[in-house]
């Protein structure tokens, strides 16, 4: 089912000076509850047809990625035709929801998977950052998978000693480097990870949302890295559900929608286009909607707002408090001790985080039963405008159910005085003024 990806020496030639990556009709389809390229009989049918020099027969299978409907038959295209090229130095942001592909596209330009059909042209070392713990072997230690990351990138001995320090440096583990990395946290997996990736010698760094592990700190840390690589002359792909990183960081932006490309722009145009994707999906109820990631055993079922006072409403005043509540249902058999993070954001950038996380705090969930849960925020510091909320549930490190813009609701009014609050200020204080 899968054609080999090569990479040739006669490849790299037909790229011009300042092209990097170059990617030409390129498709990846799996079939579905298989693990490998399929039946014995479909592979002799497949043979048959490429000895006659005939088309391979389930290349004409033309299900997309839709998770909203069941597919007519057991083969789904990851991703289908996908075609785009970068420039050295050029930050790509890859936008799109739950399931649309991205990390499908950054796993084959790593070299991970292979494509069905297409090709990938490449110029240069990769260094990717894919999910927390890639690259990494669990029983070594941190400095031996720094030197086993850099020796995989066709790295002497000598190159990494002149960026260990840098690299330890960085990712702040330095009190741990002598300890094997299955001991390590998930932030701490995700920040010696990406300072392996960022400092040994690549022409091209991929990162996937595997930054989000990582506190808002080291996130910015990471961002303003990403830059200096780009002005470097290095480049960079980066897939994110920030959109304002993405615009701030990426000199043009790509959307992926159900496997296929659908505009590649600046990132302001591009996010505006992804959003109204987006809006459409917020307004459909939440236990239909099927871009979400997450093993589904812990499912959010519903959401809802209301006031202080407990009227249902999505329209709020400057100051109101603001109960969410949500349905959850947890399928395991037994109790499940779970950590919520719920954020409110604009439509480019997050503004109020409510993670139990934050608080050292867990709520457990009945075995086999569906739970109410109530996060309630008090005097949101919130102007007039339109905000959406992200849903997350986590078992320990694993998330069960994410789901991006799961709700909107919007502020209207306020207990500010109207003549002075604008909409130039997203986030407002509770203040007094006094004199003496």
């Amino acid at each position: 089912m899968t054609e080999l990806l090569s990479f040739t020496k006669s490849q790299f030639q037909t790229l011009p000076v300042s092209t990097v990556i170059k990617v030409e009709n390129l498709s990846k389809q799996y079939r579905l509850g298989q693990v490998g390229t399929g039946t014995l009989s479909h592979d002799i049918n497949r043979w048959w047809h490429k000895v006659r020099g005939n088309e391979d027969p389930y290349l004409k299978i033309s299900d997309t990625n839709d998770r909203t409907q069941k597919g007519s038959n057991d083969y789904v295209w990851a991703l289908k035709d996908i075609n785009f090229e970068v420039n050295q130095g050029e930050v790509l942001g890859l936008i799109g929801k739950n399931g649309a592909g991205k990390s499908t596209l950054l796993k084959i330009l790593s070299q991970v998977t292979t494509p069905t059909v297409g090709e990938v042209k490449l110029k240069g070392r990769i260094a990717s950052l894919l999910e927390v713990g890639t690259g990494f072997h669990p029983e070594l230690t941190g400095r031996e998978n720094i030197y086993l990351n850099g020796a995989i990138l066709g790295m002497t001995k000598k190159e990494i000693n002149k960026r260990f320090d840098e690299i330890v440096v960085f990712s702040g583990v330095s009190k741990y480097i002598e300890t094997p990395v299955k001991r390590y946290s998930s932030g701490m997996y995700v920040r010696l990870a990406f300072a392996v990736a960022a400092y040994l010698e690549s022409e091209i760094l991929i990162v996937d949302e595997v930054l989000a592990v990582g506190d808002a700190e080291f996130q910015k840390k990471c961002l303003g890295k990403m830059g200096d690589i780009a002005k470097a002359g290095r480049t960079v792909l980066f897939v994110s559900h920030n959109m304002s990183a993405i615009e701030a960081l990426c000199t043009k932006a790509l959307i992926i929608s159900e496997g296929r490309n659908c505009r590649i722009g600046t990132p302001r145009d591009t996010i505006e286009r992804y959003l109204q994707e987006v809006n459409t999906q917020a307004g459909m109820p939440l236990d239909d909607r099927t871009d979400r990631t997450g093993t589904g055993n812990i499912r959010f079922r519903s959401i809802s707002f209301a006031r202080s006072e407990g009227n249902d409403s999505n329209v709020f005043a400057i100051g109101d408090d603001i109960n969410i509540q949500l349905s959850i249902e947890n399928k395991y058999a037994s109790a499940v001790t779970v950590s919520l993070a719920l954020s409110v954001n604009t439509a480019f950038e997050s503004l109020v985080s409510c993670d139990s996380r934050l608080k050292g705090q867990t709520l457990q969930l009945p075995a086999s039963s569906t739970s109410v849960l109530t996060c309630k925020i008090t005097f949101p510091p919130l102007n007039f405008g339109n905000y959406e909320v992200n849903l997350l549930v986590l078992n320990g490190n694993e998330p069960e159910d994410w789901v991006t813009s799961a709700a909107k609701f919007s502020i209207e009014s306020g207990k500010f005085d109207d003549r002075v609050t604008t909409n130039h200020f997203p986030v407002l204080a509770k203040f007094e003024w006094s004199i003496k």
